[in-house]
């Protein structure tokens, strides 16, 4: 098993991904939108229908959407069972509408070795099908088991953001903190916006892969926390919510209780916050987290 270094650099040809307006809405369903309370805040991603509430898209469906164009196999010989997301990064360049096409050209940005792992990690770039204006980017990190040992770089230099991301959070206790419990099939029903991998469905895939049981998607674990960033930090308001990094550190498990803290940084970084993910049993399932509000 190992990667082909020679896909560094490579870019897929053009592809589009089309949703609606239910599309947004089991996507908010599956990362937990509407759960505390049916009829309350969060109508306008849950319904499109609802008086005094029109439909607004969850600004971390830009995962879902922002996908496409790179096939697997350019990337080398993986096993699929060594495989976990590692890292993911989405940059908003407007709200996102309920309805749209969007162009998306993915670029494998680079490899880098982990020791006994390796990280590969795309960069898509969508645009609006119709009028060619950006909507949104995202770089993914896959983290590939006894992929790595190859001796190159163990990561991008000069990238400003990661550095800040890589630094630890703050000492002093978090400006806000939001808890969500998530459901016992919450990846049954995060699954449904795409993500099929059997390693969150399939009790003997996840044995294969090392865990007792099926997992949950860490862009669900990412969803659930973006939820939070954008309640707490964007009074609710996706056209405020500009770019969200984060690393995958730990599992998550379907039914676990998730706590998000957040540090207001605007002393050192006006409009920049770090955050924290973790889960009752203590554990940080997502770290390295670094939010930008909107520009403007």
């Amino acid at each position: 098993m190992g990667l082909n270094l020679n896909a560094v650099g490579m870019t897929s040809a053009p592809s589009e991904r089309s949703w609606d307006h239910r599309d947004a809405l089991l996507y908010a369903l599956g990362v937990g939108a509407g759960a505390l309370d049916p009829t309350g805040f969060e109508l306008e991603f849950t319904t499109e229908n609802s008086t005094g509430h029109d439909q607004k898209v969850l600004p971390t469906f830009a995962t879902i959407v922002g996908q496409g164009g790179r096939p697997m196999a350019d990337l080398g010989d993986i096993d699929m069972t060594k495989l976990v997301h590692g890292e993911q990064v989405i940059i908003l360049h407007g709200e996102i509408p309920v309805s749209g096409t969007v162009r998306i050209t993915t670029t494998v940005a680079g490899m880098y070795d982990k020791g006994s792992a390796g990280l590969v990690v795309l960069e898509s770039e969508s645009v609006d099908a119709t009028t060619g204006a950006p909507a949104f980017t995202t770089r993914t990190g896959l983290f590939i088991r006894e992929a790595g040992g190859f001796g190159g770089p163990r990561g991008p230099e000069g990238d400003e953001d990661s550095e800040l991301a890589g630094q630890p959070v703050p000492s002093r206790e978090p400006d806000e903190m939001v808890s969500y419990s998530t459901r016992s099939d919450q990846a049954l029903l995060y699954r449904l916006s795409g993500d099929r991998n059997p390693l969150h469905s399939d009790p003997a895939f996840a044995k294969r892969a090392g865990f007792d049981r099926p997992i949950l998607h860490g862009l669900c674990t990412y969803g659930f926390t973006g939820r939070a960033l954008l309640h707490a930090v964007c009074g609710s308001d996706p056209a405020r919510f500009g770019a969200m990094r984060a690393r995958f550190s730990k599992p998550t498990m379907p039914g676990d209780t998730l706590t998000i803290s957040v540090w207001d940084m605007g002393d050192s970084a006006k409009g920049t916050y770090r955050f924290r993910t973790e889960t009752q049993r203590g554990e940080t399932v997502i770290d390295g987290g670094l939010f930008r509000l909107a520009a403007g």
